[in-house]
């Protein structure tokens, strides 16, 4: 076996092809591990979509190689995204302690696909290398669970001294919870506002999330005692606001955006995602219909200064993959794609937040 030093000292050979420094001093290698099986290194890469990570695994393995000798055997490089953590306030640190970063996922209205881009972004953070939680909150209308085809799951509990835990269904690489794995999906979930709010807190308390690096809330439409709920019991580190071009969607989206930013609540608003920015028919790729209005959302943006996203369009496969429990964000089609863009453009939007704003805080409303 080899030493820790010995690796690094091989490793410090290799030289970013862009930054024109070795990987070792850019702070790139964050593990290593010599074992029996080999050495297993750990990157982490500046940036999430850094061009350079293939070649650079490549030469490492030839580096070392050449370094260490024939006996030098690489098991496997790992790449683990970097994330800025979200700071918080030393009070609120023993919430969800293992979770980087909660993102709310909210729209101002029903029926513009708000949890299709929830799944789906999840998936795109996942297949980035990110831990990734999905809580669908959406509870009189749980569809989290349709999406990925897991309707008949059934959450095991565990207890411990500490109490029950709920351990989370995790698929496509994300962990979920949701009231669908709870209720019978033939069954109305009829109960007041105060029921609702406390099983959602359990949800969020009593989940085994472990170590995420984002945790995505998918809220109910609208604006209601759940998104009060969620502000009061955790610190949310930002919102998305998910709406269509058309102008009646983007009206309830003022008011979406309008709420994280009251003075109440003062949840830093990441950006909007316009969803069924344009038809485009499978068999035709290359052709936008602006069926729903054009560029509606970018001008909202705009108007309301907040950043725009991403833009999803509407297409037939979108639509399957969420009904058949596998969404498009598995494949590398162009829908597949769009996702993977907003997921790395919502990474940039929370590392610039973390950066740049103060800690995160749980609403407190005295009664």
């Amino acid at each position: 076996m080899f030493s820790k030093d010995q690796i690094l000292k091989a490793l410090s050979r290799v030289i970013h092809p862009e930054k024109k420094k070795d990987i070792v001093s850019l702070g790139m290698i964050t593990e290593i591990d010599s074992g029996e099986n080999g050495i297993t290194i750990t990157l982490t890469p500046e940036k999430s979509n850094d061009p350079f990570i293939s070649s650079i695994k490549s030469t490492i393995v030839r580096t070392i190689k050449d370094v260490l000798g024939p006996n030098a055997i690489i098991n496997e490089i790992r790449v683990q995204p970097r994330v800025i953590v979200g700071k918080l306030q030393e009070k609120h640190q023993d919430v969800l302690p293992g979770v980087s970063n909660i993102i709310a996922i909210a729209s101002g209205k029903g029926g513009v696909g708000k949890t299709t881009i929830a799944v789906n972004l999840a998936i795109s953070l996942a297949r980035m290398g990110y831990k990734v939680g999905l809580l669908d909150a959406d509870i009189f209308g749980p569809s989290v669970p349709k999406m990925f085809n897991e309707e008949k799951f059934k959450p095991e509990v565990t207890r411990d001294e500490h109490g029950d835990h709920i351990v989370p269904l995790t698929k496509f690489g994300v962990k979920v919870l949701s009231t669908g794995f709870f209720v019978d999906p033939a069954e109305a979930v009829i109960w007041r506002g105060p029921m609702a709010s406390n099983f959602l807190k359990q949800l969020i308390m009593q989940g085994e999330w472990g170590k995420l690096d984002y945790l995505l809330v998918d809220l109910p439409p609208g604006t209601s005692d759940i998104h009060l709920t969620l502000v009061q019991e955790v610190p949310v580190t930002g919102a998305i606001v998910i709406s269509t071009p058309q102008e009646v969607a983007l009206a309830d989206a003022i008011k979406g955006i309008s709420m994280f930013r009251s003075t109440k609540i003062n949840v830093p608003v990441l950006g909007l995602v316009e969803n069924m920015s344009w038809f485009t028919p499978e068999e035709l790729p290359g052709n936008k219909y602006y069926i729903f209005g054009k560029e509606g959302c970018r001008k909202l943006a705009e108007k309301m200064d907040v950043p725009l996203l991403g833009q999803i369009p509407l297409v037939q496969s979108i639509c399957e993959g969420s009904d058949y429990g596998q969404p498009v964000a598995l494949g590398d089609s162009i829908t597949g794609n769009a996702f993977m863009s907003l997921a790395e453009e919502l990474v940039k939007r929370v590392s610039q937040r973390n950066k740049e704003q103060g800690p995160t805080v749980k609403l407190e409303i005295n009664k």
